[in-house]
């Protein structure tokens, strides 16, 4: 029997690149969409494909809901549990950028708490539902072992004024999964932040030639864009429980952004 992953925001992006590597490995998936049923469908498509090709036969299904909200996290979960009945990995990625991308001094007040109900209280609030359930699995099967992973930022700790909401909901998700995994030790149930860096997707689309100089001129030692793919595989390693005395650590995949250079 496969194991099953929930991805949120999987349609396009790291989300999807995501799935995909999963998907190689033979996990089940729920793919979650907010909005865009036909780009989660084809990511769901591609995934059965590459499963295929790498001789396994999965299940992936399209589960629309709105983190945000809390009747559509209770939903996605039971959706899941309806779908596949098991849950090995959650990986909270989904999240929308600074609306607006308005200086701190200007921001309003709606798009601040729109941001943080996606970002913040929707990763936060579905951790809470998944790992109850994964408690209830963990116990019944003490072979199990479960893992959370939540996609956070190097906005966690890199400032951009004029995404002040971002950068604060991303830092704050650092302190929910060490919040997590303290909690969840006792059940086997590890949890990890994963800090993507300068990631080619439509999100970052718009500032393309910005960061095609900026590397250029050595913002990252590696100096390439990052893609989904490369976050998939962090996630891959830790689905494969490739860091079983890990839990509660950052992962950075961002080409070594974070390394301080004199």
């Amino acid at each position: 029997m496969n194991q099953v992953a929930l991805i949120t925001g999987a349609s396009r992006g790291i989300g999807r690149g995501i799935a995909l590597e999963l998907a190689k490995l033979g996990f089940d998936l729920g793919i979650n969409f907010a909005g865009n049923a036909a780009a989660a469908q084809q990511t769901a498509t591609d995934c059965i494909a590459q499963a295929k090709a790498a001789g396994w036969s999965i299940r992936a299904e399209t589960l629309q809901a709105d983190v945000g909200l809390g009747s559509d996290r209770d939903n996605l979960i039971g959706s899941m549990r309806a779908n596949f009945g098991r849950l090995h990995l959650l990986v909270n990625n989904a999240g929308i950028t600074s609306i607006g991308r308005a200086d701190i001094l200007e921001a309003k007040e709606e798009n601040f708490d729109r941001l943080m109900a996606v970002n913040l209280k929707g990763p936060y609030f579905l951790t809470q539902l998944a790992a109850r359930w994964m408690i209830d699995q963990a116990k019944a099967n003490p072979t199990m072992r479960p893992k959370i992973v939540t996609i956070s930022s190097i906005s966690s700790y890199a400032v951009s004024t004029n995404r002040g909401d971002y950068c604060m909901a991303k830092a704050a998700l650092g302190m929910m999964t060490k919040l997590y995994a303290a909690r969840l030790a006792d059940y086997g149930i590890n949890v990890y932040e994963i800090c993507p860096g300068v990631i080619a997707s439509d999100m970052t689309a718009p500032v393309k030639e910005k960061y095609d100089k900026l590397i250029g001129e050595g913002l990252t030692p590696i100096k390439r864009w990052g893609t989904p793919e490369d976050v998939g595989k962090a996630v891959a390693a830790i689905a494969q429980d490739a860091l079983p005395f890990s839990t509660g650590e950052t992962i950075n995949v961002d080409g070594g952004f974070q390394l301080r250079r004199l």
